[in-house]
């Protein structure tokens, strides 16, 4: 449940401080380090999950309690008129930290595209 050589593990065990958004017996939620905009919260499973390629039938709840939650951090933090989430997996996904997170990111001005578009 734990890897001792995880960034996100640490976190979750007091071993890392964080600046906390929320927590509850399952999840912890806090804010990122290098923010992309003026809202940008990570939710991650206090479980160590590695990547969404490593997700198992049982994570179903904490996977939907993450995404439930995502509507409440983001307006606690003062996105009101809307939000984005990313998932970012593997390497071609650039996931930075492997341990599952979605990424709560919003502010009070548009966000751009969220892939450029290549002309082909």
């Amino acid at each position: 449940m734990h890897d001792p050589n995880c960034l996100f593990c640490k976190i979750v065990a007091g071993e890392i401080p964080c600046r906390k958004a929320h927590e509850d017996g399952d999840v912890l939620a806090f804010h990122d380090i290098r923010p992309l905009a003026p809202v940008h919260v990570l939710v991650i499973p206090k479980k160590h999950i590695a990547t969404m390629y490593d997700c198992a039938p049982g994570d179903e709840a904490v996977l939907g309690r993450m995404l439930a939650l995502a509507p409440a951090i983001a307006r606690a933090q003062g996105a009101n008129d809307g939000f984005r989430i990313i998932v970012n997996t593997g390497r071609v996904g650039r996931q930075e930290v492997q341990h599952i997170h979605i990424h709560v990111i919003g502010g009070p001005e548009s966000l751009g595209p969220m892939i450029l578009r290549k002309d082909h």
